[in-house]
């Protein structure tokens, strides 16, 4: 084989075509134009934590002072404004405009916070699977990844009465997660993919990509997100482009949320921007991911 030609490898079967020259026309409920996501990441409580047990405390924050081998209350003190504060503000934005999102929530966040798993389930809002600690799963054993989905699945269920049908694993996920997702049984999506904006088929498994652009997240130093209008100004403009797509084709806008940091006072005002802009538009679908999923298996799955 010539030095210059590429050997067959994992990563020679990557699909960077996609959709390309066959867009999938408009399918979501009632003529919508747009299917508009929100997810809200719950991860206060299974950050890494040497007080929890860990092998080391988590150092991606705002705050960018890693404690090594002792309990860091500073890092624990940051996380919990979530729960404390940034969910009241969040949940009340979204409901101003009967707006329901899905909860990405890690299985031992759920574990100390049982009464925010409950109040968001009696919202009407979906809790879907973020992995047991707030991790990423690359490297991971297969069986040590396929007990972690087991028992995320299992106490999301427990703590909500409700079984979880979607997953997203922080950032990386393993070579494997996809199928240990299928071979579980339990899921119908998943979000471990940042390739489209429009959802696809994996067998009878949706794919729904996520987005890290459209996301609170960059709200980190360096992430470009300073002022709330900075969050409201990127996301209204991905929306109005997705929203001219979407007479022609199917589009999904996927807006990533944590409650410890949109939920801030100088930043909430940022999300209200948001969905008031998209009050003003006709055939807009805000729907957890559940319902997204579940719409596009029934137009795009195998038995279609």
């Amino acid at each position: 084989m010539p030095a210059d030609q590429p050997s067959e490898s994992p990563s020679m079967t990557r699909d960077l075509r996609g959709y390309w020259g066959n867009d999938p026309a408009p399918c979501w409920p009632d003529g919508a134009r747009l299917a508009v996501s929100f997810v809200v990441n719950v991860e206060e409580g299974a950050e890494l934590s040497v007080a929890e047990g860990d092998e080391r405390n988590e150092f991606v924050y705002e705050a960018r002072a890693e404690v090594i081998g002792a309990p860091d209350p500073c890092m624990e003190s940051h996380f919990g404004y979530g729960p404390r504060r940034g969910y009241g503000r969040i949940v009340a934005a979204l409901e101003a405009h009967n707006a329901k999102a899905t909860f990405s929530t890690c299985g031992r966040a759920a574990q100390r916070l049982p009464w925010l798993m409950q109040d968001v389930i009696a919202r009407g809002h979906e809790v879907s699977c973020h992995g047991w600690r707030w991790e990423t799963h690359a490297g991971m054993p297969p069986d040590q990844e396929a007990e972690i989905i087991a028992r995320t699945h299992a106490t999301l269920t427990e703590l909500t009465g409700v079984a979880p049908v979607g997953w997203h694993t922080r950032s990386a996920t393993s070579p494997q997660t996809r199928q240990l997702l299928k071979a579980h049984g339990g899921f119908a999506y998943d979000s471990n993919a940042y390739d489209d904006d429009t959802p696809y088929m994996d067998g009878d498994h949706v794919v729904l990509p996520y987005a890290f652009d459209t996301n609170d997240m960059r709200f980190a130093p360096g992430g470009a997100f300073v002022h709330a209008r900075d969050f409201s100004d990127y996301v209204i403009a991905a929306f109005d482009r997705l929203y001219a797509e979407g007479a022609q084709a199917a589009r999904m806008l996927s807006i990533g949320l944590h409650l410890r940091t949109i939920g801030r006072p100088a930043r909430i005002g940022g999300l209200e921007t948001v969905l008031a802009h998209m009050s003003h538009h006709d055939g807009v679908w805000i729907a957890p991911r559940r319902d997204i999923a579940a719409a596009w298996a029934r137009a795009h799955g195998p038995a279609a």
